[in-house]
This record gives structure tokens, sequence and C-alpha cells, in this order.
């Protein structure tokens, strides 16, 4: 594994203390071995990332889609991960649906900003 200067390559040390902390809560991690998750965490993101890339690359797609990373698992021996992997994007896409759906509801009422605005001026003159 070649060691990597930039530490923009890296996942940042706090965030992974706080998944060591949430996955270990009661056994103490020594700060080399922390060093040592990193560098693999690192490695293994850029191992899939480079071969999900690949995969677009053949395909003539400008994006690497959640499907060439999938596949990507598959490819580099990782296929037992495919399931937990696929669970994980269905949670994120559900929670992204929800949190547009919130952002629209807004939106949805058809009422312009100004108006709601001047409305609720209105509640608190008559609230003050």
């Amino acid at each position: 594994m070649a060691e990597r200067e930039d530490d923009e390559l890296s996942i940042p040390r706090a965030a992974l203390n706080k998944m060591i902390k949430e996955l270990l809560p009661n056994i103490r991690v020594a700060n080399d071995s922390r060093d040592l998750v990193l560098n693999c965490c690192t490695e293994f993101i850029h191992l899939v990332s480079s071969e999900a890339n690949e995969i677009c690359v053949k395909q003539q797609k400008k994006t690497i889609s959640p499907e060439h990373v999938l596949i990507a698992l598959e490819n580099l021996g990782f296929g037992s991960y495919k399931a937990e992997a696929q669970a994980v994007l269905q949670q994120t896409k559900a929670f992204a649906l929800k949190k547009r759906k919130a952002s629209t509801k807004l939106e949805n009422l058809g009422i312009p900003e100004e108006e709601l605005f001047r409305q609720q001026q209105e509640l608190f003159a008559k609230v003050g």
C-alpha cells in the first residue's frame, strides 16, 4: 500500500473516531490501530472507486453510478458486501426522497413566499 502524503485523499480522522466509538463503545483502540484502519478504509475506497471508474469508462458513461460500484465490488472479490451496499443505497434514496418532499411542501402550497412572509408578519403583529 502506497503512503499518501495528501490528507485530502483520506477519511477525516474525527469521522473514523466517531464510527469506531459507535461500533465499539466499550473497547479502547490504540492510535496506531486507528491509523491502520484509516489507511485500510482509504485504500478500499480508492480501490473500489478506481474499479467503478474503469467500468464506467468501458460503458462510455461520464458518471459513476451505484450499479458501477456494485459491479466493482463483485469484480474485486467483495461480492459479499453487495447486499449491504444495496440496502444502504435504498435507505439513502428513501432519505433523499423524504427530504425532497419536505422541501417542496412550501412550493406545493401555491402561495408565493412573499405572501407567506406577509401572513407571518400579520400573525406576529396579532400576538405582540
